[in-house]
């Protein structure tokens, strides 16, 4: 089961095998079922999950009752509400989860430790931190610059996965437009 989190760990930092080890020993195996909720807002974020099978998402609920989907992780991608889980603030996410998963997962504290002592995990939580300021840049600038075509072109182009796997409902909260538009989309 840590086999995909030693192959992520190790593709983005060096460390020596027994660092590994005491990463590795920090995370714990969780299986949850479709729909399972991992975080609801309101709650302060204590875990940073790593994907091992299935898929989980980071969404928020606007005033309005809409979902509004803020990331997608599939296998040997990690994910958390990022903003409580450093702030140590109750969550405006909820993370749940979109299939049924087998996770691994560290807390927050344990993480913590882990950049005490292995002052290459420093550089992991840096490249997590860079990767979420990119990716949510992007989404951003997709949002405010782009129409809801292309934005789906971009989906098929950059992740044909998410199509296949996500419903229509969940795409369409991705992409910040109705599933009526996402029908008249995939229709094309």
């Amino acid at each position: 089961m840590y086999l995909q989190l030693k192959r992520y760990i190790n593709l983005n930092i060096r460390v020596s095998n027994e660092q590994v080890d005491e990463i590795i020993s920090c995370f714990k195996p969780i299986v949850v079922k479709k729909n399972a909720l991992l975080l609801s807002s309101g709650e302060t974020c204590n875990k940073l999950y790593f994907v091992n099978k299935g898929c989980i998402r980071t969404y928020y609920i606007t005033a309005q009752g809409h979902e509004k989907t803020r990331f997608i992780a599939f296998e040997g991608m990690v994910a958390t509400a990022l903003t409580s889980f450093i702030s140590r603030q109750p969550s405006f996410e909820f993370v749940d989860a979109l299939e049924d998963c087998e996770l691994l997962y560290i807390t927050q504290a344990d993480f913590y430790k882990l950049a005490a002592s292995i002052p290459e995990w420093n550089q992991f939580y840096l490249k997590l931190l860079e990767f979420a300021y990119i990716y949510q840049n992007k989404k951003i600038e997709e949002l405010v610059t782009l129409s809801a075509g292309e934005r789906y072109a971009i989906l098929m182009k950059e992740h044909p996965g998410y199509i296949k796997r996500l419903s229509n409902k969940i795409l369409a909260s991705y992409l910040d437009i109705t599933q009526e538009t996402l029908s008249r989309l995939k229709s094309k």
